[in-house]
């Protein structure tokens, strides 16, 4: 960007600047960008109703919206702020490419507007558990009684956080909880946090990055310039591979987090425990209590795994034990995230539709020792023979719904053929009642039925909260009829 200065990253003062995409993240960006002196130009490539009100509310502001069209580069652009969904080879990219003009997330964005007393960033990237991971550490930050708030992919834009910051004591922060996703990460080459975690890595989203190696090399990004700590997955050594490969301040420390006992500069659990072995005046022979498993709701192993890593984060910060513990205490995972429903008849029926890829299945599935799995959906090119072999000790049977139920029949009939198996023909969304139904019959008192679909839900419902919805009601009738 022609005669930018990073020491001055509000200076944004007549420069022409195009936003890609009207959303979430592009229209506060607009709106942020055109209060701040910019000549804003939005593209978008749909052209529907609810694009022409966003358009004609922005247009009142003086921006330009051009709807149907987003690909042409706009003349005199001298750098784009793009939505986190458009892929990098869309052609407004590469045609800025051969432009030399740069793109920038929103995330990008957020962090040339920090003021300058903003808050510290603590960051988290995986691909499960982001969420509820960064849930879990804005709480224990809130129990050290620090001003701070869950942002970025968690649903609250950061371009608005950032510039409320300091106007009112509700809007001062000492720390910010980000969440980044990998499509955030890659269009955002400046973000230094004081501290991050790479939670795991699993393949998703390679049809936007083109690769593992790729989507991998994004969520590194994260760990660029940490000053205190890279937090790492002891048990995915793929997480620790991109701490060393990452130029990180001098003293920055490498932490890992383990459901076993810890070593040395790690965080682990230890009878019962979650221990701290990394932020203790001697590593080497002291361990500090930091909380009780049992404070951890649910106790599942993956949840278990994002509270270490949260606390790992907020020791970095140099929060107390008693506040992490607290903290802990204080959370409750949202909706549809292995959530106890109800039991019925001596069954317990559990909704974990988050879990939409395989990743996140093998997780829910390893929290239970007898299981009705229901599962299915859209499989978005995975494959499911691992996640199969992996539980099929587990199951008691699986009833499968969906677009792609046949690939996880396959697999089952492979790696679990002696599991009764119920293949649901039917799409629409009256198939969740039939399915806890059959779940139901295959169920007896001890086990558990499972919504872990390891599949997106699109082919049948509007996205996986209205899926863990039919669920849950599906359940509700079933203990209305007494069963």
């Amino acid at each position: 960007m022609t005669g930018y200065d990073p020491r001055e990253p509000r200076d944004f003062a007549g420069r022409h600047l195009t936003v890609a995409g009207l959303g979430v993240s592009g229209v506060p960006a607009a709106r942020a960008l055109a209060g701040l002196g910019a000549h804003v130009t939005v593209v978008n490539g749909s052209d529907g109703e609810r694009e022409r009100a966003q358009a004609a509310e922005l247009e009142a502001l003086g921006i330009t919206v051009r709807l149907g069209d987003g690909e042409t580069l706009p003349e005199g652009t001298e750098a784009i702020v793009t939505s986190p969904g458009w892929k990098p080879t869309s052609p407004l990219f590469l045609a800025a490419e051969r432009a030399g003009v740069p793109v920038w997330g929103d995330v990008e964005l957020a962090w040339r507007l920090r003021g300058p007393n903003a808050a510290a960033w603590l960051a988290v990237t995986g691909t499960n558990g982001k969420t509820t991971t960064v849930r879990m550490l804005a709480s224990i930050l809130t129990a050290a009684g620090l001003r701070t708030a869950a942002v970025g992919n968690i649903g609250v834009p950061l371009v608005d956080v950032v510039l409320g910051e300091g106007r009112d004591e509700e809007s001062s922060y000492d720390v910010l909880a980000v969440e980044l996703s990998s499509y955030q990460l890659h269009w955002a080459p400046s973000v230094r946090a004081h501290s991050a975690a790479v939670l795991n890595l699993a393949p998703d989203h390679l049809d936007w990055h083109g690769s593992m190696e790729a989507y991998a090399a994004d969520k590194g990004r994260i760990y660029e310039g940490n000053t205190v700590a890279c937090v790492y997955n002891a048990a995915d050594p793929a997480t620790e591979d991109l701490v060393r490969a990452a130029d990180v301040e001098e003293g920055c420390r490498a932490i890992g987090f383990t459901l076993g006992t810890p070593g040395p500069s790690q965080l682990g659990v230890v009878e019962g425990l979650l221990v701290d072995r990394a932020f203790v005046e001697d590593r080497h022979r002291q361990a500090q209590e930091l909380a009780e498993v049992s404070d951890v709701v649910p106790a599942a192993p993956h949840n278990i795994a994002n509270a270490l890593a949260a606390a790992a984060l907020a020791r970095a910060f140099g929060v107390p034990a008693a506040a992490v513990r607290e903290g802990l205490r204080a959370f409750r995972p949202d909706a549809h995230r292995i959530q106890h429903v109800a039991d019925v008849a001596g069954v317990a029926y559990v909704d974990d539709s988050k879990a939409t890829n395989t990743h996140a299945a093998e997780a829910s599935l390893a929290a239970y020792e007898h299981i009705v799995w229901i599962a299915g959906g859209l499989a978005k090119g995975a494959t499911f023979d691992e996640l199969v072999r992996t539980a099929a000790g587990r199951l008691r049977g699986a009833v499968l719904i969906g677009a792609d139920r046949a690939l996880i029949r396959e697999a089952l009939a492979r790696h679990a053929p002696d599991v009764p198996v119920v293949d649901l023909d039917r799409t629409d969304t009256g198939a969740m009642s039939e399915a806890v139904r059959e779940a139901a019959r295959l169920a007896g008192p001890g086990d558990t039925v499972l919504l872990a679909p390891a599949c997106a839900s699109m082919d049948m419902f509007v996205n996986y909260n209205k899926r863990g919805e039919a669920f849950a009601a599906a359940v509700g009738d079933l203990a209305a009829a007494g069963h």
